[in-house]
Formats: C-alpha cells, sequence, structure tokens
C-alpha cells in the first residue's frame, strides 16, 4: 500500500495508541497535518510550542504514558527546547516530532531551518533526523520504545518536508525488527540477586536505616513494594519532590520531603543514618546540600535503572542497576527469606523513637495572619488542600509556591503530584495542569502558580477554553518573583534588584475572563474558603483565583545554596530548640 510519509506518521502514531497530541502547525509540519484529519487521535492546539510540550510532560506525568506534541521547523523547534530539557531532567517519557525543511534546502540556512537534531541532542535521550518516508514507521516504534522503556526521557524526531510529502509503501516493524535496529540498546532491568540479597542483609543490620525515595520510584509503580520494605522493617521513609505521593503522607512512617525546603525531621534523619536504602533518587544537590557533609556516617543502597547514576555524586556500597519495581520486589522477598530462616533485624525503636522526636518538635509552621494584615500563602495551600476533591491532582510552578504545595499538601496516593523539579522552569504549570486534565479528564486539576509563573504561560488557558479542558489556577500573588527576593533578603543584604512584579498590574481577574475563564480576587482570610468552594463548583470552564498574599512571607526550613545540611534553617518560633536536632 502506497501513502505519503505524512500519512504513515499518522498511522504509525495510532498503532503507538496515540489518543491525544499537542502541537502547532507551520510551513514545514503542514502535511502532516492534512491526514490527521481523518485521524481519531485528537489534536489540541496550543498557543505557544513550549505549551505543547509542557502539555505532553502533563499528560505523562499522570497517565505514565508518553506524551506527543508536534510542531514545525525553526523557532517551533527552539522553543520546545525548554520542555525536552524539563522531561529529560525529570525522566519523563515525551516524544517529540518537529518538521524540518526539504532535504534539498538542508545546510543552506533556508527559511526556518534550524539543525534541531544538534540542538537537542544534549537535553533528549534520542533524536532522529528522518531522510527518508521508508524509514517514519521504524522511527516512530524505535521512538516510544526507547522513551518508555530503561530510564524514560522525552525523543525527538526531525521530519524533512519532502520526507512528510514523498510516498513509501506500508509496513509495521515487528518487535524483532526493532530490537535488532537499536543494538546497543539494552537497559537491564532486572537487578543482579547477589547484590539484592547483600542490600538485604544490611537493610537488616542497620540501626538507623532511612528509605530515600525518588521520582524512579513513580516512573517504575514501585509504590507498593516500597511500601511493604517500610512496613517489614518499620523505617522511616522520606520523598524528594519528585517522589511527593509515592508514599502516604499519612502514614506513620513517612517523614516529608528531604532537600533544601524539606521538613526538619526529613533533612536531620538523612543527616544521622547509619545507612540509606535510595530507590529511583540521584543524589541530587538539592537534597544532599555540600556534598561532602551529607549523610556522612551512612552506608549507601543505591537501586536505579541508570547505570551513569551509579556513583555520580555519592559512591554506594551496594549498587543495583534495574528497575525500581522489580528490585523493590525481589527485596522483599529477600528480607522475607531472611527472616523466615532466622536472621534478626536490628532495634530500630530508639531510632524511630528519635525521629518521631524531631517530627514532633519541628513541625512545618509559619505565622497566622493577625486582623488587618496580609494574607498568608501557607494558609491558602492547607484552605485549598482541605476543600479539594477527593484524588485532585496538583500541578505547580516553580519558586516559593512550588515549596509550599509540596510541603503543605497531604499527598496520599501517587501521580497526583505533578512539578518541573530537575530544570525548575517557571511556566511549567498551566500547561502541565492541561495535560494533566486531558490525561485524567475526570478528575479535579487544580494549578499552583506565582504570578511570575502565570505571566509566561497565561495564554494556554485560551487553549483551555475553546478545548473545554477545564482546570482551576490558584495564583499566589505577593507581587513579586518571591524565591528570588527571599535570597536577596537573606543573603544580599535586603538588596531587591528586580524583581519587584509591579503590583496590581496585570489584573488577573480581567486577564482570566478575557480568555474565556471565571476570575476570582481574593484579599483577605475569610475570604479564601468561599472562593475555594466557588471554584470547585464550577466544571464548565477554567478558573482564575488571585491570593493576594503577604509580599514579605519566606519558605522555611530552608539550607542555603552549598552549605551543610546540618545548618539547616528553621522558622524564627524553632530556632531556640534547634540544638535539639545535634
Amino acid at each position: 500500500m502506497k501513502i505519503t510519509g505524512a500519512e504513515a506518521l499518522i498511522k504509525a502514531l495510532e498503532m503507538e495508541k496515540v489518543d491525544v497530541m499537542f502541537g502547532y502547525p507551520g510551513g514545514c509540519i503542514l502535511p502532516a497535518y492534512d491526514p490527521l484529519i481523518q485521524s481519531p487521535i485528537r489534536h489540541i492546539l496550543v498557543r505557544h510550542e513550549q505549551g505543547a510540550g509542557h502539555m505532553a510532560e502533563g499528560y505523562a506525568h499522570v497517565t505514565g504514558r508518553p506524551g506527543v506534541a508536534m510542531v514545525t521547523s525553526g523557532p517551533a523547534a527552539t522553543n520546545l527546547v525548554t520542555p525536552l530539557c524539563d522531561a529529560y531532567m525529570d525522566s519523563i517519557p515525551m516524544v517529540a516530532i518537529t518538521g524540518q525543511v526539504p532535504t534539498t534546502a538542508i545546510g543552506t540556512d533556508a527559511f526556518q531551518e534550524c539543525d534541531t537534531v544538534g540542538i537537542t541532542r544534549s537535553i533528549t535521550k534520542h533524536n532522529d533526523l528522518v531522510m527518508s518516508p521508508d524509514e517514519i514507521p521504524l522511527a516512530v516504534r524505535q521512538a516510544f520504545h526507547i522513551a518508555t522503556t530503561g530510564r524514560p526521557g522525552p525523543v525527538l524526531l526531525d521530519l524533512p518536508k519532502d520526507v512528510l510529502q514523498n510516498t513509501m509503501t506500508w509496513h509495521w516493524p515487528t518487535d524483532e525488527e526493532v530490537a535488532a535496529s537499536l543494538p546497543g540498546y539494552k537497559p537491564n532491568t532486572k537487578g543482579h540477586p547477589r547484590m539484592i540479597k547483600e542490600a538485604a542483609k544490611m537493610m537488616l543490620a542497620a540501626e538507623r536505616p532511612v528509605l530515600y525515595l525518588g521520582g524512579g520510584v513513580l516512573k517504575a509503580r514501585a509504590a507498593d513494594y516500597v511500601k511493604q520494605i517500610a512496613e517489614l522493617l518499620n523505617i522511616p521513609v522520606v520523598t524528594t519532590l519528585m517522589a511527593r505521593g509515592a508514599f502516604p503522607d499519612s502514614h506513620p512512617l513517612n517523614l516529608g520531603m528531604p532537600g533544601m525546603h524539606g521538613t526538619a525531621a526529613a533533612v536531620t534523619a538523612l543527616q544521622k543514618s547509619d545507612l540509606l536504602i535510595a530507590l529511583g533518587a540521584r543524589f541530587d544537590d538539592r537534597v544532599t546540600g555540600k556534598v561532602a557533609t551529607f549523610a556522612p556516617e551512612a552506608k549507601i543502597i543505591h537501586v536505579d535503572i541508570d547505570p551513569a547514576e551509579q556513583g555520580k555524586v555519592r559512591k554506594p556500597d551496594v549498587p543495583i542497576v534495574g528497575d525500581c519495581r522489580q528490585v523493590t520486589k525481589e527485596l522483599v522477598k529477600a528480607l522475607r527469606e531472611l527472616l523466615d530462616g532466622g536472621e534478626k533485624q536490628a532495634d530500630v525503636g530508639p531510632w524511630r523513637s528519635r525521629v518521631s522526636g524531631w517530627r514532633e518538635q519541628f513541625p512545618l509552621t509559619y505565622d497566622q495572619s493577625e486582623p488587618g494584615e496580609a494574607l498568608k500563602p501557607q494558609y491558602c495551600l492547607e484552605m485549598l488542600r482541605d476543600n479539594a476533591p477527593e484524588d485532585t491532582i496538583l500541578v505547580s510552578g516553580v519558586g516559593q509556591h512550588q515549596m509550599w504545595s509540596s510541603q503543605y499538601w497531604r499527598f496520599e496516593k501517587p501521580y497526583t503530584w505533578v512539578n518541573s523539579g530537575g530544570l525548575g522552569t517557571m511556566g511549567f504549570s498551566v500547561p502541565a495542569a492541561i495535560g494533566a486534565k486531558v490525561g485524567c479528564p475526570d478528575k479535579t486539576v487544580w494549578a499552583i502558580d506565582g504570578d511570575g509563573c502565570f505571566q509566561m504561560t497565561a495564554q494556554e488557558l485560551i487553549t483551555s477554553t475553546l478545548s473545554n479542558i477545564p482546570i482551576k489556577v490558584g495564583i499566589l500573588n505577593n507581587s513579586y518573583l518571591g524565591m528570588v527576593r527571599q535570597w536577596q533578603e537573606m543573603f544580599y543584604g535586603e538588596r531587591y534588584s528586580e524583581v519587584d512584579l509591579g503590583g496590581g498590574v496585570p489584573d488577573f481577574v480581567k486577564w482570566a475572563e478575557a480568555m474565556g475563564c471565571v476570575g476570582i480576587r481574593v484579599e483577605s482570610p475569610e475570604e479564601v474558603e468561599p472562593a475555594i468552594e466557588k471554584a470547585n463548583a464550577i466544571n464548565d470552564r477554567s478558573v482564575v483565583v488571585d491570593f493576594r498574599v503577604a509580599e514579605g512571607e519566606k519558605v522555611f526550613p530552608m539550607v542555603p545554596a552549598g552549605a551543610s545540611n546540618d545548618d539547616i534553617l528553621l522558622p524564627p518560633s524553632q530556632t531556640p530548640k534547634r540544638e535539639f536536632l545535634r
């Protein structure tokens, strides 16, 4: 059967069970948009190509399936660079399709030409310039296979216009053909049996162990086995920013988030432990603080599917390369066999008691608003949390509001938290929330944004209106670049350079209404809950709630950049008792 390369592309996407894609047409990708008219694939027309990429990410976060974005060449492809890098840093499965100038024009500086493959080589798991329509089906199969196996990540296919226009004979590659075409790509998923047994013995021998969960636990769908390990051994658990929801916040063993703005109990437990069981975590600098002083007495068991992560930051005592779900399943089995065989676990009771003391002494706290004072952002998060429908998905931008969201929300289930961790992309929230709502249309999706983040990608609310994808946005509006202001106040002698966003401009309520949304402004504590209830009751369009919050509020706890986790800064009310953490 003879078809065009464009028809082959769309047919291949259908074969990969793609049900939705996010995109923006233009000259070189135009041939691919013609067969899309007859395709069952839903296309969502964005307002900016960056929005297409973040929507694809949000969809992938909550469904586990690869998000697909399709844009044209040149500036469209470069607008996709940020979400590609974001997906690469956070191991998000994503397939990006970009148009390219005709093969005969490549290298001539043709209109809207750029070296897309060269530009994205370091921020994709794999990319490919497809030079013949006959190569398209295999290229698509390779893209989805690579994006979703091993350590997930983004893959880009760059398709010249004439490759899409020329004809080919349709052929759908078999699994064997795909494997043969990728001879060097063999992700190790099993984990070495000897290392797993050694890890199990070390876990039983430890007196101060901590389960250190990273985003890989969620990518591997390993939360159930991780919970079994924690409860079998009764050991405390910390969940990184990317792992929130991997272990229930209400569980008595959960200490919350570690790192720069983690809970005092989580940060200190890592520091004082004698064994860190790192599952799908990469020892990110925001967790370790000054690496040389991080968990100085701890031995390390490191489970990660990416061998490049072993020893990259901290040398493990027991490195296990494998899929987190498979490895944790085998760890549960190995632990039970050892215990059933008479092996005794070290007494972790004193350690649990000590950790519980830290949690009781140093809860997350803030000063409530006095009458007439400005609204506190933490209070807004608490009210949003307490009034959220069951299984609400929370999506955040990047900055203070991201940290407060992670701190004050309660995540009880996996895949209910979507954020930009590694790259820290401002503007992520609104488009990612739209993608999450497309992936889970029956769930409530709240996007928490700062006024700085919101102004970067708010135009995608037009997409939500016209494509009938209703989300809810809460803007913690302090009229500043809040996190930058906090650093300038604390470390730059209160010299506030270029962080004032201008107060009442723009009017977020009017802007929301102009985009077809409902706009609500909240300026006092008594207005918070009624506004949230009103927003939750509106489900036929998007809602934007502009919370006018205190401009000087800071995120605590805080480990200053480059400092040791031992130097964690606590809220003023807790600072006098910080010696209790020693």
